[in-house]
């Protein structure tokens, strides 16, 4: 006795909506214990039922053959289902819990009021992180937020340092939440937008009238052609597809990768943000005209992933430093003359910054940010050179004022030699004021005032018998260094965020159509400016022709592609 055990090599699927069943299986056993039979069917077209075609085909099934799957909106293509071999039926068991985890999980993530609650989040972690002092000393907590008196009753300087708010873009509490919401994003692009994407992209021909006719929009045409109307919708923009008596169009699919790429967009923001944030230096400096730098003594890191280059060895020399100004004699504009050097001291770069104008060098941006007066260069009775260090003195508003000294009245004395001599030989001083790099306003020892040089004006002015020339007014420059390799990053994720965010209104549209007889029944849909829909659609099916003729419908081709 022989036992049927099919095991054959290929699985032929026949699937297709003409086909009639009437099929005859005819066995024919073998001694190789294989089993094969042959089936014949008879195609029906759409337009009669005249041309009956047989066809006889050889199936070789073998024994772990898939089931097939129902026909879905694709192209008529069944897709064979994977044997279960997760344990048991159901794909229950220890392994499909398993394999069930991961959706679940990706569910949860990709649910929409979650993610907006995320971005909630975000969005008050950065307000927070505004609103707080970034970068600060604990004693400037200390003060601003005691214990004594909390803010808002709770709130203290505890919460600033435990939590860390006084770096809030680097805190471990703001980063996991931005990698939860790009976490969230993933998973909704995974399993939503994709999806979409693929379904969009099928050939989804509709073989019923009564399906085409439940669309958004549907119209019927007597005496209409259907390849006539394909080649109105190629004319308008459209791809077209026919086959049969069938027809598919699409217009708008990139409205569909639009989300995709907003979700991308958006992750490559949240990415240049924490790598700003954990991989940047920065740091600030108020060089005098004259003196050097080291970038690497100036620049600080400002997190865990912030790696020195060979360019923090690299020497600055500030050449010059000088402001414009208006006519009022207001500051306009302030300039610093700088040199890079290498460690061989061989110049590699020149260039005169200003405000809005940095210099850039190896990753590393030198900002001009402020200024500050340095020295005022003298001659006391014709001797020196002397520098009189200038110091900021505070008043009321945000304008500048410096000021010096210089002892006066004995021309015997030695030396100026700074404050701490002129204190221990009792000597009265003639005080020196400026607002800026333009005019010196001096008093004599008693505070009267005595006059305004200019530097480099070579005036002589006499208080109380010292003779005194304004020799030149030495400015500082304020730089602001730092190293962001997250900015290219936050652009490129701005940029695709804009570009895609136009592209996602436009509209994906559908259309089906059916030769039914001499008439054409035609449905579509949009996903977008859907009240304008219908209009568009009545002036595309004003310009089909009609069929003035009655004859047999010519054969139609299976795909034509716009």
């Amino acid at each position: 006795m022989y036992t049927l055990k099919p095991s054959f090599s290929k699985t032929l699927f026949l699937k297709s909506p003409h086909f009639r069943s009437s099929f005859k299986p005819q066995f024919f056993l073998s001694t190789g214990e294989h089993l094969s039979f042959s089936i014949t069917c008879k195609l029906k077209t759409s337009k009669d039922g005249k041309s009956n075609k047989g066809l006889a085909k050889k199936i070789m099934l073998s024994e772990g053959a898939p089931a097939v799957s129902d026909d879905g909106p694709g192209n008529g293509e069944a897709q064979p289902k994977p044997a279960n071999k997760g344990g048991g039926a159901g794909g229950g068991g220890f392994g499909g819990s398993v394999k069930r985890f991961p959706r679940k999980v990706l569910s949860v993530l990709s649910n929409l009021p979650l993610a907006i609650g995320e971005m909630f989040s975000v969005a008050a972690l950065m307000a927070l992180g505004t609103a707080i002092d970034q970068g600060e000393a604990p004693d400037f907590y200390f003060q601003k937020f005691p214990e004594d008196n909390p803010v808002l009753g709770f709130f203290t300087w505890r919460w600033v340092l435990t939590l860390g708010f006084d770096h809030m873009f680097s805190s471990p509490i703001f980063l996991g939440m931005l990698a939860l919401l790009a976490t969230s994003l993933m998973a909704c692009t995974y399993t939503t937008q994709i999806p979409l994407v693929k379904v969009a992209r099928r050939w989804n021909f509709l073989h019923s009238a009564e399906a085409i006719r439940k669309q958004e929009f549907s119209e019927s045409l007597p005496k209409a052609s259907v390849q006539d109307l394909g080649v109105v919708l190629m004319g308008a923009g459209y791809e077209v597809f026919l086959k049969g008596p069938s027809l598919y169009a699409f217009k708008g699919l990139a409205g569909r990768f639009a989300p995709i790429g907003v979700h991308l967009a958006m992750l490559l923001i949240m990415v240049g943000g924490t790598l700003s944030a954990t991989g940047s230096f920065r740091g600030s400096v108020t060089v005098p005209q004259g003196l050097n730098f080291v970038l690497g003594d100036v620049l600080s890191p400002s997190g865990f992933l912030s790696t020195p280059t060979k360019a923090f060895d690299t020497e600055v020399h500030v050449n010059r430093f000088y402001m414009d100004y208006y006519d009022s004699g207001e500051v306009l504009q302030f300039h610093t003359d700088l040199s890079l050097f290498d460690l061989d001291g061989k110049e590699l770069m020149r260039k005169t910054i200003s405000v809005n104008d940095p210099l850039r060098f190896d990753g590393i941006t030198i900002y001009q940010t402020d200024w500050s007066f340095s020295a005022l260069q003298i001659l006391r009775d014709g001797e020196g050179p002397f520098n009189l260090a200038m110091a900021p003195l505070k008043i009321n508003g945000d304008k500048k004022l410096f000021g010096t000294f210089l002892p006066v009245g004995d021309s015997n004395s030695p030396n100026v030699k700074g404050m701490k001599w002129c204190l221990k030989v009792g000597n009265r001083f003639s005080s020196m004021l400026a607002r800026d790099l333009q005019s010196i306003v001096l008093y004599d020892k008693e505070g009267k005032f005595a006059g305004v040089r200019r530097p480099n004006s070579k005036l002589p002015i006499d208080i109380d018998g010292t003779r005194i020339v304004i020799e030149d007014a030495i400015g500082s420059t304020g730089l602001e260094l730092k190293t962001d390799p997250g900015v290219p990053i936050v652009y490129a994720g701005f940029g695709a965020l804009m570009l895609t965010t136009c592209i996602s209104y436009l509209s994906h549209t559908q259309i089906w159509a059916l030769q039914d007889g001499t008439t054409v029944v035609i449905g579509g849909k949009t996903n977008r400016a859907k009240l304008e829909f219908p209009d568009e659609m009545n002036q595309l099916l004003d310009h089909v022709p009609e069929v003035v003729e009655s004859s047999s419908p010519s054969k139609q081709s299976d795909a034509i592609s716009g």
